[in-house]
């Protein structure tokens, strides 16, 4: 009231606890019209929070646009039992610094179908509940299944919903063998998402594809005209955490004597789980070519995954166990580890859902000065390849290719400053923040 007043309601004799009381009148006003203008988002996501890409690619982003002051974040995500009860107190802490609500919901897998059809329903409950709490401005969808709340929260509130869909879901699963088109069930939940995601593009206020390639794709669909502005954002990288300065020369020591590799020696990684696309076979046959060009080469699979599995898979190829070293790293410790290797490698099956996939380790190895060897048709990694000088993008899984790959790395200077350049310019996550902030206002507007 005094702000509004300009303090004409005060006597002139105006005692000292006046005087404050006219001031805190004045910052509260104040502070109340500053959180009108803050747009409450709601974010919701299948995957979890305490999971690495939750971390990496969901809250990197949100505490970056929360620092400009002009949207506060409610989280719902689906968070599995064991990470959930490891790092919920580190998590909750990075949400309470900055000034994120995060609404967690307990994941369950089982049974099959019928609980991402429960999962759903508990989402949209979450939802409805914080909306009247919260009054959002407007609905941030990761991925698909989030997708089918934010057109929910369209229909019944009139929010308008962003469609980040983070590749080409439903082709992945049949891609992946997760779903058998044989199966009648299978089948028709996939023309199910296929028809969703039509209607995704259509409704989303605006739509966030990873790569550059699989917007290409969208707009090349009879529809397509229909369809929101794409805006095209790759998974990013944490420079604070993948920074080659923060390396030092002993640490780099410590973990050759632990590894029991040579000072010297020529190092090519894996970085990341195995799992349903990364093809090891065909890696391990690559590391046998090269470790018979180069001498004294190791190959350091830095995964989770069981190391019998990939010794057995090296006997199968005919590698040397001797020189395969397999680390189950914590993030933090993985700049580290990759600050003592030569050359990156990840092969990933080919397919056409893989146009719209932005490998992660990609841009970690970039970050790191790593030069590296992958395949062509997985997004946009032989664009960047060649773009930035970063590595080497083979055709097809052979002899002749493998050579070909070898004498390039021999031969080519790669440049490590050059790469490094190269991550910042396409995979900074500071890049990725202002792509977002930019998706923001538009769907503001």
């Amino acid at each position: 009231f005094a702000l509004l007043t300009n303090g004409n309601s005060c006597p002139k004799q105006t005692t000292a606890l006046q005087i404050f009381h006219q001031r805190l009148w004045q910052y509260n006003t104040l502070k109340f019209f500053h959180v009108l203008d803050m747009k409450s988002v709601l974010y919701l996501s299948y995957t979890g929070m305490t999971d690495p890409l939750g971390q990496s690619q969901v809250l990197t982003y949100l505490q970056g646009l929360s620092l400009t002051g002009k949207y506060r974040f409610i989280i719902i995500s689906f968070e599995k039992p064991g990470p959930f009860k490891q790092l919920r107190a580190t998590i909750q802490a990075l949400c309470d610094a900055s000034d994120i609500v995060w609404h967690p919901l307990q994941y369950t897998s089982r049974p099959p179908v019928a609980s991402t059809y429960f999962n759903v329903l508990k989402m949209k409950k979450a939802a409805k509940l914080l909306h009247k709490q919260y009054h959002f401005s407007f609905v941030h969808c990761r991925s698909y299944i989030p997708s089918l709340v934010g057109m929910y929260m369209k229909k019944e509130y009139s929010l308008p919903f962003i469609f980040d869909m983070r590749g080409f879901w439903a082709d992945e699963r049949i891609d992946g063998n997760i779903w058998n088109m044989k199966n009648v069930l299978y089948r028709t939940i996939y023309n199910y998402f296929k028809k969703k995601e039509t209607l995704f593009l259509r409704q989303a206020k605006h739509t966030v594809s990873l790569t550059y390639a699989g917007q290409r794709e969208i707009l090349s669909w009879k529809s397509s005209s229909a369809f929101s502005p794409i805006t095209v954002i790759p998974c990013c990288v944490d420079f604070s955490l993948f920074n080659i300065e923060k390396v030092n020369s002993g640490g780099q020591m410590t973990i050759l004597k632990s590894l029991n590799i040579p000072e010297g020696a020529k190092i090519i990684t894996y970085l990341g789980s195995l799992g349903t696309w990364y093809m090891l076979k065909e890696m391990m046959q690559f590391v046998r070519q090269l470790s018979l060009a180069i001498n004294n080469t190791y190959f350091l699979v830095l995964t989770g995954e069981d190391q019998q599995m990939i010794m057995d898979e090296a006997k199968a190829c005919d590698v040397n166990t001797d020189l395969i070293r397999v680390r189950k790293a914590e993030r933090t410790e993985v700049p580290m580890y990759l600050s003592i290797c030569t050359t990156g490698i990840f092969f990933c099956r080919p397919s056409y859902s893989k146009i719209a996939s932005s490998p992660v380790k990609q841009g970690e190895l970039m970050a790191m000065g790593i030069p590296a060897v992958s395949n062509t048709h997985i997004g946009d990694t032989a664009e960047v390849f060649k773009n930035y000088n970063a590595g080497v993008a083979i055709e097809e899984f052979n002899e002749d290719n493998y050579a070909r790959a070898i004498e390039s790395l021999i031969q080519y200077p790669f440049n490590k400053d050059e790469i490094i350049k190269g991550a910042t310019d396409y995979f900074s996550s500071e890049k990725g923040i202002s792509l977002y902030k930019e998706v923001y206002e538009k769907v503001s507007a």
